[in-house]
């Protein structure tokens, strides 16, 4: 049973993940998802956060521009965003975290653990790619100056053995041509 549990939210995680956008080098998430994983009208999630806006500074959470949204629905490939006239709000990891003391329903405490957790395994995901990517471009290095000792030493090596050839008598059987 445990198991089916652990399943379910990293299931559930990934799926998170795939809502999780760059938007000014940020890392966001759309009011839309949040509203939806809360289970509460996007509108509702929004007035929230109007009435303790104080909460909220632009480093938490921020409106789009029309060029942006604009892209983004480029990027998520719809037709129609059905009809709103305002900009969707994005909130950042903090933002998020601030989010739960406002929404205070057992859906989205556990909403916010899931999603808390996406960010915590994109930003491990990001610190063992740039790891990885470190340590290959130091072993690049030292395996470039070892190939080009090797190479160097070869190259000494065909010089020295080039030298070193005088033309030699073919060894065998030779027949005379009448």
């Amino acid at each position: 049973m445990e198991k089916n549990i652990v399943v379910q939210e990293n299931i559930a995680e990934l799926s998170i993940i795939q809502s999780i956008h760059e938007i000014r080098g940020q890392k966001v998430m759309f009011d839309f998802d949040l509203a939806k994983r809360y289970e509460v009208e996007t509108r509702v999630l929004n007035q929230a956060v109007k009435r303790n806006m104080r909460r909220f500074p632009p480093d938490f959470m921020f409106q789009l521009t029309k060029d942006e949204w604009e892209n983004m629905k480029s990027q998520f490939v719809i037709s129609s965003w059905g009809g709103k006239r305002k900009m969707p709000y994005v909130f950042t990891e903090q933002g998020i975290a601030m989010l739960s003391g406002l929404l205070n329903s057992d859906i989205a405490i556990d909403t916010n653990i899931l999603i808390m957790r996406a960010f915590v395994a994109i930003r491990q995901y990001i610190f063992n790619y740039a790891e990885l990517k470190r340590e290959l471009d130091e072993f690049m290095k030292k395996t470039d100056m070892r190939f080009n000792e090797i190479f160097k030493l070869f190259e000494e090596f065909l010089r020295y053995k080039a030298e070193q050839e005088k033309p030699r008598n073919r060894i065998g059987f030779k027949q005379k041509n009448n």
